[in-house]
């Protein structure tokens, strides 16, 4: 099911990222960008949730549909990282760390998918919760101003640097479950 109610919301997410980076090219005074593109954000991401509770609840689950939320988000993620340390309000060695991980466990994703091992690298609740950190700090960062008396930018640097943290954790997690499959499949 190509074009679902859940999967079109899913398109949205990849559709935002030339969107939430163009913004930052707009002629609007920083402050208006930074909010535009941390609202953009906030309402893409939120998009993720959504389309898997739609996607339950009309009954339009599909292995399409199952393939490209999570490509959606981490094209959504790792562009806004890439945005951020072009703006200076993200480490690089943080990107790298979060892209980094994101490519290696999807890689392993498919290869245990491969070898008839998916099962053990299903997601994990550190790996939602590394989730959950990074898409509170992103739109944080993206904002990187004052609400409510909260300094959005220096909360989300801290919380970029816990979801670096949480992202190793998560790998390290992933890979301990893989390996013995992997090894018994190679010693075969």
């Amino acid at each position: 099911m190509f074009f679902t109610i859940p999967t079109v919301m899913t398109w949205t997410r990849i559709v935002a990222i030339p969107l939430i980076v163009g913004v930052f090219y707009a002629p609007f005074d920083p402050g208006t960008r930074n909010l535009i593109a941390a609202v953009m954000f906030i309402v893409f991401a939120a998009t993720d949730w959504l389309d898997g509770f739609l996607a339950r609840r009309l009954n339009q689950t599909s292995s399409f549909g199952a393939f490209l939320d999570p490509v959606a988000d981490k094209f959504l993620v790792c562009a806004a990282l890439l945005v951020l340390v072009h703006l200076q309000r993200a480490d690089v060695f943080v990107a790298l760390i979060i892209i980094g991980r994101e490519i290696a466990i999807s890689a392993l994703r498919e290869w245990m998918a491969h070898i008839g091992a998916g099962k053990s690298v299903a997601v994990h609740m550190i790996g939602k919760v590394k989730t959950t950190v990074q898409m509170v700090a992103i739109p944080f960062l993206l904002y990187d101003g004052t609400v409510w008396g909260v300094d959005t930018g220096y909360w989300g640097r801290w919380l970029i640097w816990a979801a670096a943290i949480l992202t190793v954790w998560s790998m390290v997690y992933y890979l301990q479950k893989a390996v013995p499959e992997i090894r018994a499949r190679v010693e075969k």
